[in-house]
């Protein structure tokens, strides 16, 4: 081909590509989190004793927040998109997320069990 051929098509960069190991890390954290999350969830809002109060309800309201977070972060983590970094990037913004509602409804859950009725 002639370089000076204006119909030649121009050669396109490769996208940038997230290195080997990093999705399967990130789908992992994700899911131990979430895991973690739903278990938590469960003793915390079901099993154990106390009464539901305002601050009891924005712990639930906070770890509900995190648990869909962290779905739709797994959800975008399983995606074949998410292979390219800007994609990935998004990605780890949303799990960063989930990350800090969870710590919030922790926190807040841990002040209410402190504080009693």
């Amino acid at each position: 081909m002639d370089p000076a051929d204006p119909v030649a098509p121009l050669a396109t960069p490769a996208p940038q590509v997230v290195p080997s190991g990093y999705r399967q890390g990130i789908i992992t954290a994700i899911t131990v989190l979430l895991g973690f999350s739903l278990a938590f969830w469960r003793f915390w809002g079901f099993e154990s004793p106390g009464h539901w109060n305002l601050r009891a309800l924005f712990a639930a309201v906070s770890l509900l927040a995190a648990v869909s977070l962290q779905i739709v972060a797994l959800f975008r983590a399983l995606r074949i998109e998410d292979d390219a970094v800007d994609e990935y990037r998004k990605t780890v913004r949303w799990f960063i997320a989930s990350a800090v509602a969870l710590l919030v409804g922790l926190g807040v859950a841990m002040i209410d069990a402190a504080l009693g009725p």
